[in-house]
């Protein structure tokens, strides 16, 4: 399994490795192997588990070890190690995932390329389409189209959790940095869309403050003239049909 997350994040002469969660180090053993001259920053939170990775790692000229929470560390680093191109990899546990990745999707300096392993089932909602699209789906892929590369049995694991496993490759789409003003409105659309995802597209919408309606007829023309169908549910959206809802709907201030 760690050689499979070291071959999808394929760090390039020049990356820096940025790994979250390092625990006793066995995936940043993987990755020190792949090119001794990598530079690789391992974040871990568990003061002990940090203590064992200084002492394995601690003669490496080119392995950091930083001990701290990745949901406040990530963004300094990145901005450390600025304007040098980065990879980003960890084993993110469940409770994490969401808040990583849309931490991820925030940074002024984003990765070249994500892999992270996480719950299969978490894995293969990230990356659904229409007509499976759904909240976490459309956050993610505002800035990063994913791909299940691998199922990992739950087997493979120490200690075996409850459930498999799967590594997602993030590869983050340019356009997403090309207009920082959309982000805020296309968050708030997608939070409006899914609040109450059975509802209609329309439903949805107009029950949301942040979104000025107007009369039920006059809205629904204006979600058609945008190729948006006003009954159909929010899991038929693209991520494109978001954003244009976004342009259109965005929050008055």
């Amino acid at each position: 399994m760690l050689r499979d997350v070291v071959v999808a994040l394929a760090p390039e002469q020049g990356d820096a490795i940025i790994e979250i969660g390092a625990g006793h180090g066995e995936l940043t053993d993987e990755l020190k192997n792949e090119s001794e001259k990598t530079t690789i920053v391992a974040i871990e939170k568990d003061a002990h588990l940090a203590a064992l990775l200084e002492k394995k790692f601690g003669n490496s000229a080119t392995i950091t070890v930083v001990v701290g929470d990745a949901l406040l560390e990530l963004a300094p680093i990145t901005q450390r190690i600025a304007p040098q191109p980065y990879v980003l990899t960890g084993n993110i546990p469940y409770y994490l995932t969401g808040r990583l990745l849309r931490l991820a999707g925030e940074l002024a300096h984003m990765p070249r390329r994500a892999v992270f392993t996480i719950q299969k089932e978490v894995a293969l909602r990230i990356a659904a389409t229409p007509p499976r699209m759904n909240k976490l789906a459309a956050s993610v892929q505002f800035w990063a189209d994913p791909k299940v590369v691998r199922v990992v049995p739950r087997q493979d694991f120490r200690p075996m959790p409850q459930v498999d496993g799967a590594i997602i490759v993030l590869e983050p789409r340019p356009g997403a940095l090309e207009d920082p003003m959309l982000r805020a409105p296309y968050y708030a659309a997608v939070r409006a869309l899914f609040a109450q995802p059975r509802k209609t597209i329309l439903n949805n919408l107009r029950n949301s403050s942040g979104f000025s309606a107007g009369g039920s007829d006059a809205f629904a023309a204006r979600l058609r003239a945008i190729g948006v169908d006003p009954q159909d549910r929010p899991q038929d959206l693209s991520t494109h049909a978001i954003a244009k809802l976004a342009r259109m709907f965005a929050p008055s201030e």
